[in-house]
C-alpha cells in the first residue's frame, strides 16, 4: 500500500506557477533563448526572468502579472550632465528591467526625472545603450576625454525647484574620445 501511494505521488506533477519575462506572462513559450538574464522563482512558483534589452509583448488575451514583493522606501532620481553640451555625440537609451524607458540625446538640455515607478523592490536590471552619432559627416566634434556625457541614478528627493541626490547608485558615462557604440548593464538593488 505504501509503495503504491508513493508511486502515485511521483506520477503526479508538482504544481508550477507561470513563466514571466520582464513581467509579461509567457506560459507556453517555446524554442527561445536569451543571453544575460536573471532568473528568480517567487513564493508562488512563478519563474521570473529579467531580460534586459529584450522587449516582450503578449498577443491576444491578458494574463495576470506577478505580484510586487514590497514597497520602496526611497525615491530614485535620474540626472544627466553634459560638459560641454553635445560634444560627445552620443545618444543613450535607458532600459529598466528590460523595458525601454527613454532616450537621452547629445545636445539635449539636462534631464532630471523620477524613475522610481519603473523599479520594483529588490534587484533591478538597468541597461544603457550608447550610440555614437556623428553630426558632421563622420568627423567628430571633439575627441577630448574631458568632454563627458554622464547619467546618474541616485537615491534622493525631488522638489519643485531642487533635487538632492543622497546616494549615487548607478553612474554611466561616455566621453568624446570614445568612438564605438556600447552597452553596459547594472544591477540596482532598491530599498
Amino acid at each position: 500500500m505504501r509503495l503504491t501511494l508513493l508511486s502515485l505521488l511521483l506520477a503526479v506533477p508538482a504544481f508550477a506557477g507561470g513563466l514571466f519575462i520582464n513581467g509579461v506572462n509567457v506560459d507556453g513559450l517555446t524554442n527561445q533563448s536569451f543571453d544575460k538574464v536573471n532568473v528568480r522563482i517567487d513564493e508562488k512558483g512563478n519563474v521570473l526572468i529579467d531580460a534586459p534589452g529584450y522587449s516582450v509583448k503578449k498577443l491576444g488575451g491578458s494574463a495576470p502579472e506577478p505580484e510586487a514583493t514590497g514597497q520602496l522606501t526611497k525615491r530614485y532620481i535620474l540626472v544627466t550632465e553634459q560638459n560641454p553640451m553635445g560634444m560627445t555625440e552620443y545618444d543613450i537609451d535607458l532600459f529598466i528591467n528590460g523595458k525601454f524607458i527613454r532616450t537621452m540625446r547629445s545636445g539635449e538640455d539636462q534631464i532630471v526625472s523620477d524613475v522610481t515607478k519603473y523599479l520594483r523592490a529588490g534587484k533591478n536590471a538597468v541597461q544603457f545603450q550608447a550610440k555614437k552619432n556623428f553630426a558632421s559627416k563622420g568627423e567628430p566634434k571633439s575627441v577630448s576625454k574631458s568632454h563627458v556625457f554622464r547619467v546618474i541614478i541616485g537615491e534622493g528627493e525631488m522638489g519643485s525647484d531642487q533635487v538632492l541626490i543622497e546616494k549615487q547608485v548607478v553612474k554611466f558615462e561616455r566621453t568624446a574620445a570614445d568612438m564605438s557604440d556600447t552597452v553596459q548593464d547594472f544591477t540596482l538593488t532598491t530599498r
